[in-house]
């Protein structure tokens, strides 16, 4: 496979029936009959999600702004990235990776670029996350966003880049946007460089959106 360029294609097979036995506030689960290559009809429970952001802010002084939160499902305080729903079907990405910036760390940035897309847990839920970089960081105006929940006990840092790869590569952060977000970061600026990578409004073919 060496020099080989491979992508991921979009493919449908045959739903025989679907039905929807759970319905949740933001998710649902949905269960397909699938025709196999052979013939053969499965079931598949998977989870409908609809799309998520992520923000990898990154400081003048080489620092990711984190936050600290708990995670019920896994039990564990985890260190993220700032990341939210696309609540709106059809959302701008942006749009939505601003708020959270916003809404989670009172801050701005002036320079945004897509830095990867990625589907969470493919084998069982139809998630799609966009990470944008955000550069050009600075204090937002205005009041601080209300939390609530999980939120109202979230802790915030800045750690250097070259700390977080460390803690990523030793098993001690776990968060998928932080890692994903991360190791693609090093990635770029290895490859072709941070001003190469998509711009912020770069078609998502996973969540198709309006500029």
């Amino acid at each position: 496979m060496t020099g080989t360029t491979i992508k991921d294609t979009p493919e449908e097979w045959e739903v025989r029936a679907t039905r929807t036995p759970f319905v949740g506030n933001k998710t649902s689960v949905r269960t397909d009959d699938v025709v196999m290559p052979n013939g053969t009809v499965v079931h598949r429970d998977y989870q409908v999600h609809p799309g998520s952001v992520a923000v990898l802010a990154l400081d003048d002084a080489d620092r990711v702004l984190v936050l600290r939160q708990y995670r019920h499902p896994v039990r564990h305080k985890l260190w993220e990235i700032p990341a939210g729903l696309l609540d709106v079907p059809g959302e701008n990405p942006l749009h939505a990776a601003q708020r959270e910036l916003y809404e989670e760390a009172h801050v701005k940035a002036e320079d945004w670029r897509v830095l990867t897309d990625v589907y969470t847990t493919a084998g069982g839920c139809d998630e799609a996350v966009r990470i944008f970089l955000a550069r050009g960081l600075s204090e937002a105006e205005g009041d601080r966003f209300e939390v609530e929940d999980e939120e109202s006990d979230m802790e915030l840092a800045r750690v250097s880049v070259t700390d977080l790869v460390r803690g990523v590569l030793a098993g001690e952060l776990h968060n998928n946007c932080l890692v994903v977000g991360v190791l693609s970061l090093v990635a770029a600026r290895n490859g072709d460089g941070l001003d190469a990578l998509r711009p912020a409004g770069a078609p998502w073919p996973a969540r198709p959106f309006e500029a």
